[in-house]
C-alpha cells in the first residue's frame, strides 16, 4: 500500500469506529528511514483524536480502542504508532 493509501485508511478505519470529532493522521516513516523496525515496509504514524467514546476512558483503554480500529493495519502496514486521544474539551486543538 502506498503512502497516502495508508493514511486513507487509518483515517477512514478510526472515523468508521471511533466517530472523532476531529482526527488528524500523519505519515512519520520519512523520519524512520534506516531504523531496522522499518525495514519491514511498514509506516510509522501519529494519530490525534477526539472522540466521544473516550469519554471516562483512561489512556490505556483509549490506546485499546484505537489498536481496535485499526485492527489488521497494525499487523500489515503499521510499525508504530504514537496516539493522542481524548474526549471533548480535552487536549490541544488542531494545528
Amino acid at each position: 500500500m502506498r503512502p497516502e493509501e495508508r493514511v486513507a485508511a487509518i483515517e477512514a478505519r478510526l472515523r468508521a469506529a471511533l466517530a472523532p470529532l476531529e482526527l488528524e493522521v500523519q505519515d512519520e516513516s520519512h523520519r524512520h528511514r534506516g531504523h531496522a523496525g522499518a525495514a519491514d515496509g511498514r509506516g510509522h504514524f501519529a494519530v490525534r483524536l477526539v472522540s466521544e467514546a473516550f469519554r471516562g476512558q483512561r489512556p490505556l483503554a483509549r490506546h485499546r480502542l484505537v489498536y481496535a480500529a485499526l485492527g489488521s493495519l497494525m499487523e500489515t502496514d503499521i510499525h508504530a504508532l504514537a496516539i493522542r486521544a481524548f474526549a471533548p474539551g480535552e487536549g490541544e486543538p488542531l494545528d
